[in-house]
């Protein structure tokens, strides 16, 4: 029943955009994280919480490269040391992740797209480590998972800020499943109740734990 009105109304799918507008959201998660190497991180910037695909490639070594790593996408000095430290997490913890070692001899690029707008932050650390695995190991990371933690050389996963404003963004964003680090558990006193009822909560001590949720069953 529309309101304001005494009679039903019916309206067909063609005239569903002349009655509440164009679509708003379109599935970006899906169609974004559905080739293994990306993986949906959460951030805050200025204007609030923000969500961030992180991706990931790799080529062989040669005249022209050497193995190592090259960052894109405005990244501050912080990002860029996550971004190290989550290679050479991957790199020495190899056979525990499921990795061929050999694979590691390649030259890595990590991606953060929206190239115009810095970002910074210790927050990226788990997700830029999730797009990694997810590159060498050809498993896709769950287009339902957003996730926010730094991690060090030992796989800790270490606390970070703004977890409300990095929820509600992957609220907004449709997102119903959140990795966060174990000292940020609290935090979600400050998420408004009715957003939290829609969302899984992920608590991660360490990056075994984050492996445990991120990725796409094994087909």
């Amino acid at each position: 029943m529309a309101t304001g009105t005494d009679t039903p109304v019916n309206i067909v799918v063609d005239e569903l955009t002349d009655w509440i507008g164009r679509r708003k959201v379109d599935d970006e998660v899906t169609a974004r994280t559905n080739t293994p190497g990306v993986a949906t991180g959460l951030a805050v910037t200025g204007a609030g919480g923000d969500v961030l695909f992180i991706e990931t490639t790799a080529f062989p070594t040669g005249p022209d490269s050497e193995p190592g790593l090259t960052l894109t996408g405005q990244l501050g000095e912080v990002m860029k040391e996550s971004a190290q430290i989550a290679l050479n997490y991957v790199r020495s913890h190899a056979d525990e992740l499921g990795l061929d070692p050999e694979s590691m001899r390649q030259r890595f690029h990590v991606h953060v797209p929206a190239g115009a707008i810095p970002k910074d932050g210790p927050s990226a650390g788990i997700t830029m480590t999730t797009a990694l695995v997810s590159l060498l190991s050809g498993r896709a990371v769950k287009p339902t998972v957003g996730m926010t933690g730094e991690i060090n050389l030992q796989g800790q996963v270490l606390p970070i800020g703004g977890l409300k404003q990095k929820v509600l963004a992957a609220h907004r964003l449709g997102l119903t499943e959140i990795v966060l680090p174990k000292r940020n558990e609290k935090d979600l006193d400050d998420v408004p109740d009715n957003v939290k009822a829609d969302m899984t909560f992920h608590i991660a001590s360490t990056y075994a734990d984050v492996a445990a949720v991120a990725f796409e069953p094994v087909a």
